[in-house]
């Protein structure tokens, strides 16, 4: 008999049939309810069914394929060293996070996972493989090195999974997607899931999916429960305003922590060094970073170390910062989907957000498709002007100089006044005189820093590669990538 509740009059994740284990570990965790598309695709997925699943970023698909496979693993009554499931991911970041997710879900059942990705070193993943994985969750070029080298075994995978597919095609995976499928039993289950359905990934359920269940989560702007809490504006800015704006707007929004997308990894070392010189805690993260050097950075993000990052769209799929309170579009993407993803770093499991986006006034038909695409107008703001920031700076101030007044250890410095009022009597010096020079410190702190950069230089994309930036390491022989395209 399976370990599982009895769904009669069950509700929540109880409905859905799943383990008991999993079922604690989800109460512990806090999840007591099923996202939508969690809701309609886990159920099939237990029955055994192939399924194409497509939803927001944002809207829960990685517990909608992960808790189905540690449940797959928890019924086994014994496990091979071999892996019994394969989730193929676009990018590192995504790679770790889904790897976050399934070991949460899983250490009720003890689930081993393995991530599998370019710029580490093999011999760690070659140990792991060795030692007896669970599940594997991979980019595909590193995954297909594996196999060529013999040091990973897909023929014990009942489950395969292509997480954000659409990425990883828009990336020219395509061959090694179809290379890594057929070397997968033919009896294993497929989970296709994206946040977007272009006919390249409808061909690929045609090929490799067996009369698959397609849900899809469309958005419904009357169901405000379920769309991610996510205020959009829109700022019309000119190229040379765009770095006076965006320090504007910061210091306007006062952000827990915000990702600020750049187009080019130029932009990205250049805007962040500026933003440090004006005194922000700002970081840099693109592909031309080591993959130590961008887990550095998501660590400091992580630990409230770093309040800013800017980055290029290599951020925009696969981080899930719980304080993450804004995202900017320092440059409108190209791609109106890219815009889809940015913006999902926010807003996520029912957190509000904001996303902000400095448009330069040849970007209107750029934003005119990211409305098309989302269905939505987003609407156009003013920037602050110089009264608007003073007010905060006033009100700011006003801020400081209460918490201060309730704080306990405030009498220790009634020395300092009565020394100053007994020393300033001969030239009359008042109570009110000190306070408004105290004030005017306090004040003066809020005021930002200069620096001599007042704009930043278009940046010409580069052309490369896009796998070999990701990746870290040149293609192997054999494999040549057929269709080359901007990354940024």
């Amino acid at each position: 008999m399976l370990n599982q509740l009895n769904t009669d009059q069950q509700s929540g994740f109880s409905s859905l049939g799943l383990d008991r284990r999993l079922l604690t570990i989800l109460q512990e965790l806090g999840h007591l309810e099923p996202t939508p598309i969690q809701k309609a695709a886990i159920p099939k997925l237990l029955e055994g069914r192939d399924i194409v699943g497509q939803a927001a970023t944002g809207t829960g698909k990685t517990g909608a394929f992960s808790l189905p496979i540690v449940h797959m693993v928890g019924q086994e009554k014994s496990r091979p060293n071999q892996p019994r499931a394969l989730v193929l991911v676009p990018t590192r970041e995504l790679a770790n996070q889904v790897c976050d997710s399934l070991t949460k879900y899983g250490r009720g059942i003890n689930l081993r996972v393995t991530a599998i990705y370019g710029g580490q070193s093999y011999d760690p993943q070659i140990r792991s493989l060795r030692r007896g994985t669970d599940v594997i969750v991979a980019t595909p070029g590193r995954a297909l090195d594996h196999l060529e080298r013999g040091t990973m075994d897909l023929s014990a995978i009942k489950a395969l999974v292509l997480d954000e597919a659409d990425e990883m095609l828009d990336l020219g995976f395509l061959e090694d997607i179809e290379s890594i499928i057929e070397l997968t039993p033919e009896t294993r289950q497929v989970m296709l899931f994206s946040a977007t359905m272009a006919p390249r990934i409808a061909a690929i359920a045609q090929r490799h999916l067996k009369d698959p269940e397609r849900v899809s989560i469309a958005k419904d702007t009357k169901d405000t429960a379920t769309l991610p809490k996510i205020r959009q504006t829109a700022f019309v800015v000119p190229r040379p305003r765009k770095l006076e704006a965006l320090c504007s707007l910061i210091e306007l929004e006062t952000p827990k922590a915000a990702i600020i997308f750049c187009r080019t990894r130029e932009d990205v070392d250049l805007l962040a060094d500026t933003l440090k010189e004006r005194g922000m805690r700002a970081e840099s993260l693109h592909g031309g970073m080591s993959q130590q050097q961008r887990e550095r950075v998501l660590h400091k993000l992580r630990a409230g170390q770093a309040e800013l990052v800017v980055a290029t769209d290599v951020a925009a799929r696969g981080l899930d910062i719980e304080h993450l309170s804004h995202v900017v579009n320092f440059d409108v993407p190209s791609a109106p989907e890219a815009y889809v993803h940015r913006i999902g770093r926010v807003g996520r499991a029912g957190r509000e957000g904001t996303a902000l986006t400095m448009s330069e006034p040849r970007d209107k038909r750029l934003m005119l498709n990211i409305e098309r695409l989302t269905k939505q107008k987003i609407p156009v703001g003013k920037l602050p002007t110089a009264a608007d920031l003073e007010e905060k700076r006033r009100n700011d101030t006003k801020s400081k100089l209460l918490a201060a007044i309730n704080d306990a250890q405030l009498e220790h410095y009634q020395a300092i006044i009565e020394t100053m009022l007994k020393d300033g009597e001969s030239s009359g010096l008042t109570l009110k005189q000190v306070a408004l020079a105290a004030i005017k410190l306090v004040h003066a702190q809020s005021a930002p820093k200069k620096t001599r950069k007042e704009a930043l230089p278009v940046a010409a994309p580069e052309r490369m590669d896009p796998r070999d930036l990701r990746q870290g390491k040149p293609r192997g022989k054999g494999r040549p990538f057929k269709r080359r395209a901007h990354f940024h």
